[in-house]
């Protein structure tokens, strides 16, 4: 197990807010925003086409922290040596993919050809002090012979090629138990997404705000702070009637309420 981290820092994941940021001028404003609720750092992802050292200047100018990205992987097989340029940039050492294996009947040989792909990648990932994380859905907790997609992802691959970075919604959606999965992998977790679910009219399973749903934060807060876990990462993929930014911000208040620095 991970050594307890000397620090916890609470992040916010931008694609909450994607629609705000398709340009500069709209990311510089929702940064700002973020700041003023009170997040340290945010993970970048699904914004627009946009000059990496205009977003650099945008954080800095926030006083905001890039706890870690996600990109697409085809950036991470084709466009490798360019985007460890833009980290360097924002000064992050955490990659990462938003998920894979959507929409396909997964096979071990599946899971084995992208970890053959992943770990020359990594390998010149750690050259640069960087890592490489999977962002896990649902899907990946269908069974192969009776385990999982992601159990046997983390398996076949090493924690020096390979990091976790569990999303607690997903990880419910898919039937699991979010608090056992970061006790499981959280020696291997830089960052932790933490995202609620609530059920509204007709049986339908929603996003919502960090304790404004059923999961357990108080079981998956105790196993990410005895895991030593750092970044801790806020993120609701929709939020229905509600300001993303509104909605950020109750989910860093219930945070902070629930003991979170």
């Amino acid at each position: 197990m991970a050594q307890p981290s000397a620090r916890t820092v609470l992040g916010a994941q931008m694609f909450t807010v994607r629609e705000f940021c398709k340009t500069i001028e709209g990311l510089r404003e929702s940064l700002k925003k973020v700041a003023q609720i009170g997040y340290k750092a945010v993970q970048l992802s699904g914004g627009g086409p946009m000059d990496p050292k205009d977003i650099a200047a945008a954080l800095e100018d926030n006083g905001l922290t890039v706890a870690g990205t996600h990109f697409g992987w085809d950036r991470f097989k084709n466009d490798l040596e360019n985007l460890i340029a833009e980290h360097k940039l924002y000064k992050c050492k955490h990659l990462a993919i938003g998920g894979f294996f959507h929409n396909m009947e997964v096979k071990i040989d599946d899971i084995k050809r992208f970890i053959d792909d992943l770990t020359p990648i990594a390998a010149r990932l750690a050259k640069e002090g960087m890592d490489f994380s999977y962002h896990n859905h649902n899907h990946e907790l269908m069974k192969i012979d009776g385990k999982t997609i992601l159990e046997l992802l983390y398996e076949m691959a090493p924690p020096e090629v390979l990091k976790a970075e569990i999303d607690t919604y997903w990880i419910q959606a898919g039937g699991g138990d979010p608090a056992a999965w970061v006790r499981r992998y959280g020696s291997r977790m830089p960052m932790l997404h933490l995202k609620d679910m609530r059920m509204a009219p007709g049986r339908e399973q929603r996003f919502a705000e960090i304790g404004e749903g059923n999961l357990n934060w108080e079981a998956i807060l105790k196993e990410a702070k005895n895991a030593g876990i750092e970044w801790y990462l806020v993120e609701q993929d929709r939020c229905y009637d509600r300001d993303p930014f509104e909605s950020l911000a109750i989910s860093y208040r219930n945070l902070k309420a629930m003991g979170l620095s």
